[in-house]
């Protein structure tokens, strides 16, 4: 269809005319027969009304309203009206619109290729008056990649909410999988659903928490304190790394053209090892050593200790340090890393219509914390919000956090430990006078008389006598080994706190029952503070669970059935996951970079005029003999069949044949 054919609307308003502004005909629906599809749809709808008020109106009022007349015929006409007045005319005007656009689209390609044959005489004239820079549609083409890229990413996020809204319908549950996909699921530091404290029936707080690591960051990120000389070292380094890479991949083209064993995993490792002393060596001292190849000795000493900051009074702007650090400056090293993803993550959160209106950008300590709204007084944000903190940690930071979560960890401990013993105490003193209460009360009357006749005759201790290994409130903890001393889950020791502040709250309960006297209201005070301190800390993310890298803790309060925070934030994680991180890579499956079964000429099944070897000529001509023959399809599918059972070359396989 030519840009003729198309229909062009008129400019007039009319509600019958085809394709006028407003009418309710349109040229571009062709065959359909509009009208039978609106009364079908206007019947059903009434019929449906009309079934309504029969079921649930009484007897006596239906004998008095007109339900098979005049009541049927004004909910018709009702329906018939609206819906004729908006939908209909609004789809027809959009169509016709469509068109519109479409025919403009056309001229405008028709009109391009005409100008491709304006005589000579024009484009030199055009030429001599303006020049090539007057008519350079550069910025126009770089506009128009910019509007396809955004085009793109528009479709891709609306590919990733429709993928997560119809993962979440056919669960019919919310849970981890709604936020990270498969391929990045393994950052999920800590992930956990509950109740919101305020409101626990209708809103959900949820705490995710994202690690990525070092070697996984696409844009490395460095320490605003980090030393001038560790980032020369780390750009020398990954140099080296990469020289050796390289020269493995030509060693595995070497072995594969000489028709030799590959190397194995193993065998790989061990020659970039073994390559390591060619480029580099411990000699820090001699100005001729291999770590000084691409850097020289002295120019490491100049820089030795430089930081991000050098002192004015000292500065000097043709010092050799001062020019080292301007370049390591100018490109950028330092703060390239961080600022990246700080960009990524403000960039999505705003394309994915999730604002926020606090940010606080701790530059110098690479940490990001962004909130949607200002306040911090959850009694009067409203239940939809999110907090996002952004921080890189580095090994020194990690060990520190890892202290400070000890000792916040043995704190709690002896906290909950002596109310227990007040506890303990106050419940031994409520029994005073009142005879038996508990299982001890009636073992302690008994002792005696279980002395004399049972333990006297088979000679086994008492029960008093025996040590006791088990405390009744958690099982035993099995002994610590080196993975558990260096990598502290804490998950014994908060489970029996836990134990234990359920244990208190019960003992409260069935010493005191209705009765609040002022020793049950201070404990269960103590208790409360107890429980929401602990359960705040349990909800923080264990440093020991972290490495070095980027660490993207969220907070999210969202309605349970509304869950729209909940949705937009697992479109901006993935988004963000995918723009910062290389993911995982297993160094087994990138060592199939070129294997020779992927490169093997004879793989094609392809039969060339220019043979590689004698084999392969001697196949070939058999192979063409056995065109000529009578049987020639019983032939080929013999040779199909042999290629296809058989892992051997082209011309074997025909030879066989």
């Amino acid at each position: 269809m030519g840009a003729i054919d198309l229909p062009k609307s008129p400019n007039v308003f009319h509600p019958e005319k085809p394709s006028a502004v407003g009418s309710r005909n349109s040229l571009a629906q062709e065959f359909r027969d509009q009208q039978a599809e609106v009364d079908l749809m206007l019947s059903e709808e009434v019929d449906k009304v009309m079934n309504h008020i029969t079921s649930k109106l009484p007897k006596e009022v239906l004998e008095r309203v007109d339900v098979m007349g005049g009541l049927k015929e004004k909910v018709y006409n009702y329906f018939n009206q609206n819906y004729q007045n908006m939908f209909n005319r609004y789809v027809v005007t959009t169509e016709d619109e469509m068109v519109k656009k479409v025919r403009n689209f056309i001229d405008m390609e028709e009109m391009k290729i005409l100008a491709r044959y304006a005589p000579k005489g024009i484009a030199a004239l055009l030429d001599q008056i303006g020049g090539m820079d007057k008519f350079n549609t550069g910025e126009v083409e770089k506009s128009i990649v910019n509007m396809y890229g955004h085009l793109q990413g528009h479709i891709q996020r609306g590919v990733n909410d429709l993928e997560n809204l119809t993962n979440s319908i056919l669960r019919q549950k919310t849970d981890v999988g709604a936020f990270i996909r498969g391929e990045n699921a393994y950052s999920i530091v800590k992930c956990a659903f509950q109740d919101n404290n305020r409101k626990p029936k209708t809103v959900t707080d949820v705490k995710l928490s994202v690690n990525i690591l070092d070697s996984e960051l696409i844009s490395p990120i460095f320490h605003y304190q980090v030393t001038v000389e560790y980032l020369i070292k780390d750009l020398l380094s990954n140099h080296i790394i990469e020289t050796i890479d390289k020269d493995i991949e030509v060693l595995k083209d070497k072995l594969v053209d000489e028709g030799k064993e590959e190397l194995s995993d193993a065998e790989i490792i061990f020659k970039k090892m073994n390559m390591v002393e060619e480029y580099t060596g411990d000699d820090k001292d001699n100005p001729k050593s291999k770590r000084y190849t691409y850097f020289g000795k002295h120019l490491m000493e100049r820089i030795e200790g430089l930081r991000a900051e050098i002192d004015p009074e000292e500065f000097d702007s043709l010092n050799i340090r001062e020019n080292l650090k301007k370049i390591i400056d100018m490109e950028n090293i330092r703060n390239r890393g961080f600022n990246t993803a700080i960009n990524s993550i403000t960039s999505i959160l705003d394309t994915s219509k999730m604002g926020y209106q606090y940010v606080e950008n701790l530059k110098n300590a690479r940490e990001l914390i962004l909130r949607e709204y200002e306040n911090t007084d959850y009694s009067q944000l409203p239940d939809e919000r999110f907090v996002i903190r952004m921080k890189y940690y580095d090994n020194a930071q990690l060990i520190e956090e890892r202290r400070a979560f000890d000792v916040q960890i043995t704190s709690f401990e002896i906290e909950i430990q002596h109310l227990w013993d007040v506890l303990e105490v106050v419940y031994i003193d409520s029994k005073f006078l009142k005879g038996i209460v508990d299982f001890n009360d009636l073992a302690r009357q008994k002792k005696n008389k279980i002395r004399n006749k049972i333990k006297a005759k088979t000679g086994d201790p008492l029960y008093e006598d025996i040590d006791k290994m088990w405390d009744e409130v958690t099982f035993l903890k099995p002994s610590d080994t080196d993975v558990e001393r260096m990598n502290r889950t804490y998950v014994f020791e908060k489970s029996k706190m836990k134990k234990k502040l359920i244990l208190m709250r019960e003992k409260l309960a069935s010493m005191y029952g209705f009765g609040y006297p002022k020793k049950r209201r201070v404990m269960e005070e103590r208790l409360n503070f107890l429980e929401r301190e602990f359960q705040m800390f349990d909800y923080k993310i264990n440093p020991y669970h972290v490495q070095p890298g980027l660490l993207l803790d969220v907070d999210i309060t969202s309605i349970k059935k509304k869950k729209a925070t909940l949705d937009g934030m697992a479109n901006v994680l993935n988004e963000f996951l995918h723009g910062v991180s290389k993911g995982f890579q297993d160094a087994a499956f990138a060592s199939f970079s070129r294997r020779r079964s992927t490169v093997r000429e004879d793989i094609a099944q392809s039969f060339a005029d220019t043979p590689t070897d004698a084999k392969q000529d001697k196949a070939g001509s058999e192979y063409l003999s056995m065109i000529g023959s009578s049987d020639v399809q019983t032939t080929t599918s013999k040779t199909k069949r042999s290629s296809g059972g058989k892992k051997k070359g082209g011309g074997d396989s025909l030879k066989e044949i």
